[in-house]
Protein backbone atom coordinates (compact mmCIF):
# COMPACT_ATOMS: atom_id res chain seq x y z
CA UNK A 1 0.00 0.00 0.00
CA UNK A 2 2.85 2.40 0.83
CA UNK A 3 4.37 1.86 -2.60
CA UNK A 4 0.99 2.49 -4.20
CA UNK A 5 0.64 5.70 -2.19
CA UNK A 6 4.04 6.79 -3.46
CA UNK A 7 3.02 5.99 -7.04
CA UNK A 8 -0.17 8.03 -6.63
CA UNK A 9 1.70 11.05 -5.31
CA UNK A 10 4.39 10.88 -8.00
CA UNK A 11 1.76 10.56 -10.73
CA UNK A 12 -0.21 13.43 -9.27
CA UNK A 13 2.85 15.71 -9.02
CA UNK A 14 3.84 14.93 -12.62
CA UNK A 15 0.33 15.92 -13.70
CA UNK A 16 0.51 19.07 -11.58
CA UNK A 17 3.78 20.08 -13.21
CA UNK A 18 2.05 19.92 -16.59
CA UNK A 19 -1.41 21.20 -15.75
CA UNK A 20 -1.27 23.36 -12.61
CA UNK A 21 -3.44 26.45 -12.74
CA UNK A 22 -1.50 29.69 -12.73
CA UNK A 23 -2.31 31.74 -9.64
CA UNK A 24 -0.53 34.75 -8.09
CA UNK A 25 -0.12 33.05 -4.69
CA UNK A 26 1.68 30.03 -6.10
CA UNK A 27 5.42 29.59 -6.41
CA UNK A 28 6.10 31.59 -3.23
CA UNK A 29 6.83 30.58 0.34
CA UNK A 30 5.12 33.41 2.19
CA UNK A 31 2.85 32.14 4.99
CA UNK A 32 0.91 35.43 5.16
CA UNK A 33 0.05 35.37 1.45
CA UNK A 34 -0.88 31.70 1.67
CA UNK A 35 -3.16 32.50 4.60
CA UNK A 36 -4.86 35.37 2.75
CA UNK A 37 -5.39 33.32 -0.41
CA UNK A 38 -6.70 30.24 1.38
CA UNK A 39 -9.07 32.36 3.46
CA UNK A 40 -10.43 34.08 0.37
CA UNK A 41 -10.84 30.75 -1.44
CA UNK A 42 -13.12 29.32 1.25
CA UNK A 43 -16.53 28.86 -0.44
CA UNK A 44 -15.44 31.21 -3.26
CA UNK A 45 -14.33 30.48 -6.81
CA UNK A 46 -10.76 31.23 -7.92
CA UNK A 47 -11.95 33.57 -10.68
CA UNK A 48 -13.80 35.67 -8.11
CA UNK A 49 -10.87 35.79 -5.69
CA UNK A 50 -8.15 36.93 -8.11
CA UNK A 51 -8.85 40.71 -8.22
CA UNK A 52 -9.64 40.83 -4.49
CA UNK A 53 -6.37 39.10 -3.60
CA UNK A 54 -4.25 41.63 -5.47
CA UNK A 55 -6.21 44.60 -4.13
CA UNK A 56 -6.12 43.32 -0.55
CA UNK A 57 -2.35 42.79 -0.59
CA UNK A 58 -1.76 46.19 -2.17
CA UNK A 59 -3.56 47.68 0.84
CA UNK A 60 -2.16 45.29 3.49
CA UNK A 61 1.15 43.97 2.08
CA UNK A 62 2.30 42.39 5.36
CA UNK A 63 0.69 40.69 8.32
CA UNK A 64 1.70 43.63 10.53
CA UNK A 65 -0.08 46.03 8.16
CA UNK A 66 -3.24 43.96 8.51
CA UNK A 67 -2.89 43.77 12.30
CA UNK A 68 -2.63 47.58 12.48
CA UNK A 69 -5.69 48.21 10.29
CA UNK A 70 -9.13 49.23 11.48
CA UNK A 71 -11.79 46.58 11.01
CA UNK A 72 -13.83 48.96 8.85
CA UNK A 73 -10.88 49.33 6.45
CA UNK A 74 -10.46 45.56 6.21
CA UNK A 75 -14.18 45.05 5.54
CA UNK A 76 -14.09 47.74 2.85
CA UNK A 77 -11.25 45.95 1.04
CA UNK A 78 -13.28 42.72 1.33
CA UNK A 79 -16.43 44.36 -0.06
CA UNK A 80 -18.09 42.16 -2.69
CA UNK A 81 -16.25 38.98 -1.71
CA UNK A 82 -18.90 37.89 0.80
CA UNK A 83 -18.71 35.78 3.97
CA UNK A 84 -17.38 38.80 5.85
CA UNK A 85 -16.66 36.84 9.02
CA UNK A 86 -13.58 35.58 7.14
CA UNK A 87 -12.22 39.13 6.94
CA UNK A 88 -12.95 39.84 10.60
CA UNK A 89 -11.28 36.60 11.69
CA UNK A 90 -8.31 37.25 9.41
CA UNK A 91 -7.69 40.63 11.03
CA UNK A 92 -8.28 39.20 14.52
CA UNK A 93 -5.83 36.40 13.78
CA UNK A 94 -3.25 38.88 12.49
CA UNK A 95 -3.50 40.81 15.77
CA UNK A 96 -3.01 37.54 17.64
CA UNK A 97 0.08 36.63 15.58
CA UNK A 98 1.51 40.14 16.02
CA UNK A 99 1.08 39.99 19.79
CA UNK A 100 2.02 36.36 20.46
CA UNK A 101 4.40 35.35 17.67
CA UNK A 102 6.20 38.54 16.71
CA UNK A 103 4.24 38.91 13.46
CA UNK A 104 5.37 35.57 11.98
CA UNK A 105 2.94 32.73 11.47
CA UNK A 106 4.15 29.52 13.18
CA UNK A 107 5.05 26.49 11.09
CA UNK A 108 3.51 23.94 13.48
CA UNK A 109 -0.06 23.08 12.30
CA UNK A 110 -1.17 22.45 15.90
CA UNK A 111 -0.16 25.98 16.89
CA UNK A 112 -1.62 27.46 13.70
CA UNK A 113 -5.02 25.99 14.60
CA UNK A 114 -5.05 28.10 17.78
CA UNK A 115 -5.08 31.30 15.72
CA UNK A 116 -8.39 32.97 14.95
CA UNK A 117 -9.63 32.17 11.45
CA UNK A 118 -7.33 29.17 10.96
CA UNK A 119 -8.98 25.75 11.01
CA UNK A 120 -7.45 22.33 10.27
CA UNK A 121 -7.56 22.79 6.49
CA UNK A 122 -5.99 26.26 6.47
CA UNK A 123 -3.36 25.17 9.02
CA UNK A 124 -2.40 22.27 6.76
CA UNK A 125 -2.28 24.52 3.71
CA UNK A 126 -0.04 27.14 5.39
CA UNK A 127 2.29 24.55 6.92
CA UNK A 128 2.69 22.52 3.72
CA UNK A 129 2.74 25.30 1.12
CA UNK A 130 4.73 27.95 3.00
CA UNK A 131 6.92 25.77 5.22
CA UNK A 132 7.14 22.41 3.37
CA UNK A 133 5.76 20.52 6.38
CA UNK A 134 4.43 17.14 5.14
CA UNK A 135 0.86 17.44 6.41
CA UNK A 136 -2.43 17.20 4.47
CA UNK A 137 -4.92 19.99 3.81
CA UNK A 138 -8.36 18.40 3.66
CA UNK A 139 -11.25 20.40 2.21
CA UNK A 140 -14.32 19.47 0.18
CA UNK A 141 -12.32 18.95 -3.02
CA UNK A 142 -9.92 16.60 -1.24
CA UNK A 143 -12.77 14.64 0.38
CA UNK A 144 -14.34 14.13 -3.04
CA UNK A 145 -11.09 12.99 -4.68
CA UNK A 146 -10.18 10.59 -1.86
CA UNK A 147 -13.70 9.17 -1.55
CA UNK A 148 -13.61 8.22 -5.23
CA UNK A 149 -9.97 7.18 -5.31
CA UNK A 150 -10.27 4.79 -2.35
CA UNK A 151 -13.93 3.86 -2.77
CA UNK A 152 -15.24 5.33 0.46
CA UNK A 153 -18.97 4.66 0.20
CA UNK A 154 -19.96 5.67 3.71
CA UNK A 155 -21.24 9.06 4.85
CA UNK A 156 -18.21 11.35 4.61
CA UNK A 157 -19.76 13.72 7.16
CA UNK A 158 -19.54 11.15 9.96
CA UNK A 159 -16.60 11.87 12.31
CA UNK A 160 -15.11 8.38 11.99
CA UNK A 161 -15.27 8.50 8.17
CA UNK A 162 -13.81 12.02 8.15
CA UNK A 163 -10.92 10.76 10.28
CA UNK A 164 -10.43 7.86 7.88
CA UNK A 165 -10.22 10.27 4.95
CA UNK A 166 -7.77 12.46 6.86
CA UNK A 167 -5.56 9.42 7.53
CA UNK A 168 -5.62 8.53 3.84
CA UNK A 169 -4.78 12.12 2.92
CA UNK A 170 -1.89 12.12 5.40
CA UNK A 171 -0.52 8.84 4.04
CA UNK A 172 -0.40 10.29 0.52
CA UNK A 173 1.54 13.47 1.38
CA UNK A 174 5.19 13.07 0.35
CA UNK A 175 8.15 14.40 2.31
CA UNK A 176 9.28 16.19 -0.85
CA UNK A 177 6.98 18.93 -2.23
CA UNK A 178 4.09 18.46 0.24
CA UNK A 179 2.63 21.87 -0.64
CA UNK A 180 2.61 21.08 -4.36
CA UNK A 181 1.00 17.72 -3.61
CA UNK A 182 -1.81 19.35 -1.62
CA UNK A 183 -2.36 21.95 -4.32
CA UNK A 184 -2.36 19.20 -6.95
CA UNK A 185 -5.19 17.39 -5.14
CA UNK A 186 -7.09 20.70 -4.92
CA UNK A 187 -6.59 21.34 -8.64
CA UNK A 188 -7.66 17.82 -9.52
CA UNK A 189 -10.86 18.23 -7.52
CA UNK A 190 -11.56 21.65 -9.00
CA UNK A 191 -10.91 20.85 -12.68
CA UNK A 192 -11.22 17.09 -13.28
CA UNK A 193 -12.66 15.19 -10.31
CA UNK A 194 -15.50 17.69 -10.12
CA UNK A 195 -18.87 17.37 -8.32
CA UNK A 196 -21.45 15.39 -10.22
CA UNK A 197 -19.91 13.64 -13.19
CA UNK A 198 -16.08 13.75 -13.18
CA UNK A 199 -13.98 13.84 -16.34
CA UNK A 200 -12.33 10.46 -15.73
CA UNK A 201 -10.84 10.38 -19.23
CA UNK A 202 -8.52 13.26 -18.24
CA UNK A 203 -7.75 12.05 -14.73
CA UNK A 204 -4.12 11.08 -14.07
CA UNK A 205 -5.25 8.79 -11.23
CA UNK A 206 -7.91 6.77 -13.06
CA UNK A 207 -5.66 3.67 -13.04
CA UNK A 208 -5.67 3.77 -9.22
CA UNK A 209 -9.29 4.86 -8.74
CA UNK A 210 -11.74 2.44 -7.15
CA UNK A 211 -14.79 4.48 -8.18
CA UNK A 212 -13.61 4.61 -11.80
CA UNK A 213 -13.15 0.82 -11.79
CA UNK A 214 -16.64 0.29 -10.36
CA UNK A 215 -18.30 2.99 -12.44
CA UNK A 216 -19.90 4.90 -9.57
CA UNK A 217 -17.70 8.00 -9.33
CA UNK A 218 -20.67 10.31 -9.88
CA UNK A 219 -22.32 8.93 -6.72
CA UNK A 220 -19.38 9.76 -4.46
CA UNK A 221 -18.74 11.17 -1.95
CA UNK A 222 -21.72 10.10 0.11
CA UNK A 223 -22.95 13.18 1.96
CA UNK A 224 -26.12 14.01 3.89
CA UNK A 225 -28.71 16.01 2.03
CA UNK A 226 -28.43 19.70 2.71
CA UNK A 227 -31.35 21.42 4.40
CA UNK A 228 -33.59 23.44 2.09
CA UNK A 229 -32.90 27.15 2.17
CA UNK A 230 -35.29 29.32 4.14
CA UNK A 231 -36.84 32.25 2.25
CA UNK A 232 -37.45 35.58 3.96
CA UNK A 233 -39.35 38.51 2.46
CA UNK A 234 -38.03 42.00 3.17
CA UNK A 235 -38.87 45.56 2.24
CA UNK A 236 -35.76 47.73 1.84
CA UNK A 237 -36.39 51.46 1.98
CA UNK A 238 -34.06 53.88 0.21
CA UNK A 239 -35.13 57.00 2.05
CA UNK A 240 -34.08 60.44 0.83
CA UNK A 241 -34.17 63.62 2.91
CA UNK A 242 -32.63 66.53 1.02
CA UNK A 243 -29.21 65.28 -0.13
CA UNK A 244 -29.01 62.60 2.58
CA UNK A 245 -30.16 59.02 2.89
CA UNK A 246 -30.88 56.89 5.95
CA UNK A 247 -28.44 54.06 6.77
CA UNK A 248 -27.18 52.09 9.73
CA UNK A 249 -24.39 49.68 10.57
CA UNK A 250 -25.74 46.20 11.24
CA UNK A 251 -25.34 44.65 14.68
CA UNK A 252 -27.03 41.36 13.72
CA UNK A 253 -24.82 38.29 13.31
CA UNK A 254 -25.62 38.07 9.58
CA UNK A 255 -23.64 40.78 7.74
CA UNK A 256 -22.44 42.11 11.09
CA UNK A 257 -20.63 45.43 10.85
CA UNK A 258 -21.77 46.17 7.29
CA UNK A 259 -24.01 49.05 6.30
CA UNK A 260 -27.57 48.77 5.09
CA UNK A 261 -30.69 50.77 4.33
CA UNK A 262 -33.78 50.47 6.55
CA UNK A 263 -35.17 46.93 6.26
CA UNK A 264 -38.40 45.54 7.59
CA UNK A 265 -39.68 42.02 7.15
CA UNK A 266 -42.93 41.73 5.26
CA UNK A 267 -44.82 43.44 2.47
CA UNK A 268 -44.14 47.09 1.50
CA UNK A 269 -47.43 48.43 2.85
CA UNK A 270 -46.77 46.80 6.24
CA UNK A 271 -43.21 48.13 6.29
CA UNK A 272 -44.38 51.67 5.59
CA UNK A 273 -46.95 51.50 8.39
CA UNK A 274 -44.26 50.26 10.80
CA UNK A 275 -41.86 53.01 9.74
CA UNK A 276 -44.49 55.70 10.23
CA UNK A 277 -45.47 54.29 13.63
CA UNK A 278 -42.01 53.48 15.03
CA UNK A 279 -40.04 56.42 13.64
CA UNK A 280 -42.84 58.97 13.32
CA UNK A 281 -41.56 59.57 9.83
CA UNK A 282 -44.08 60.36 7.10
CA UNK A 283 -42.84 59.17 3.72
CA UNK A 284 -43.89 59.54 0.12
CA UNK A 285 -42.96 57.58 -2.96
CA UNK A 286 -39.90 58.79 -4.86
CA UNK A 287 -39.90 56.27 -7.70
CA UNK A 288 -40.98 52.85 -8.85
CA UNK A 289 -40.31 49.87 -6.58
CA UNK A 290 -38.05 47.11 -7.84
CA UNK A 291 -37.35 43.55 -6.78
CA UNK A 292 -34.07 41.93 -5.79
CA UNK A 293 -32.97 38.53 -4.59
CA UNK A 294 -29.90 37.54 -2.60
CA UNK A 295 -28.92 33.95 -1.84
CA UNK A 296 -26.91 33.14 1.28
CA UNK A 297 -25.71 29.63 2.15
CA UNK A 298 -28.84 28.63 4.06
CA UNK A 299 -31.07 31.64 3.44
CA UNK A 300 -32.70 33.55 0.59
CA UNK A 301 -33.73 37.19 0.84
CA UNK A 302 -36.55 38.20 -1.50
CA UNK A 303 -36.56 42.00 -1.38
CA UNK A 304 -38.76 44.83 -2.56
CA UNK A 305 -36.75 48.05 -2.92
CA UNK A 306 -38.80 51.18 -2.21
CA UNK A 307 -37.43 54.63 -3.16
CA UNK A 308 -38.95 57.11 -0.68
CA UNK A 309 -38.69 60.75 0.32
CA UNK A 310 -39.27 62.57 3.58
CA UNK A 311 -38.73 66.06 4.94
CA UNK A 312 -35.09 67.17 5.40
CA UNK A 313 -35.51 68.02 9.11
CA UNK A 314 -36.64 64.54 10.18
CA UNK A 315 -34.47 63.17 13.05
CA UNK A 316 -32.98 59.71 12.38
CA UNK A 317 -34.66 56.87 14.28
CA UNK A 318 -32.83 54.46 16.58
CA UNK A 319 -29.29 53.64 15.48
CA UNK A 320 -29.74 55.06 11.97
CA UNK A 321 -27.92 58.11 10.69
CA UNK A 322 -28.53 60.53 7.84
CA UNK A 323 -25.56 60.43 5.49
CA UNK A 324 -24.87 62.55 2.40
CA UNK A 325 -25.35 60.44 -0.70
CA UNK A 326 -21.80 61.19 -1.88
CA UNK A 327 -20.41 59.43 1.23
CA UNK A 328 -22.12 56.10 0.59
CA UNK A 329 -19.16 54.89 -1.46
CA UNK A 330 -16.90 55.14 1.61
CA UNK A 331 -19.02 52.60 3.51
CA UNK A 332 -18.96 48.82 3.20
CA UNK A 333 -22.28 47.55 1.87
CA UNK A 334 -22.96 43.83 1.38
CA UNK A 335 -23.82 42.51 -2.06
CA UNK A 336 -27.38 42.02 -0.79
CA UNK A 337 -27.73 45.83 -0.91
CA UNK A 338 -26.56 46.22 -4.52
CA UNK A 339 -30.06 46.74 -5.91
CA UNK A 340 -30.81 49.28 -3.18
CA UNK A 341 -27.56 51.10 -3.93
CA UNK A 342 -28.54 51.33 -7.60
CA UNK A 343 -31.91 52.71 -6.54
CA UNK A 344 -30.16 55.28 -4.35
CA UNK A 345 -27.85 56.24 -7.19
CA UNK A 346 -30.86 56.80 -9.46
CA UNK A 347 -32.72 58.70 -6.74
CA UNK A 348 -29.90 61.15 -6.11
CA UNK A 349 -28.79 61.61 -9.71
CA UNK A 350 -32.18 62.77 -10.98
Amino acid sequence: MMNEHGDISRTLLAWYDRCARTMPWRGIHDPYRTWVSETMLQQTRVETVLPFYERFLDRFPTLMDLAAADESDVLKMWEGLGYYSRARNLRKGALQVAEQYGGLLPRDPAILRKISGIGPYTAGAIASIAYDVPVPAVDGNVIRVLSRLFGIRENAALPEIRKKLERLASALVPEHRPGDHNQAVMDLGATVCVPGTPDCSRCPLSAYCDAFARGDAAELPVLPRSRPQKTEYWTVMVLRAGDCTLVRRRTESLLHGLWCFPMMEGAPEDALRKLAKQAHMPCRSAGCPCSARHVFTHLIWEMTILPLETDPDQPPPGDYIWLPWQQLSSLTFPAAMNAALRAADHLFSR
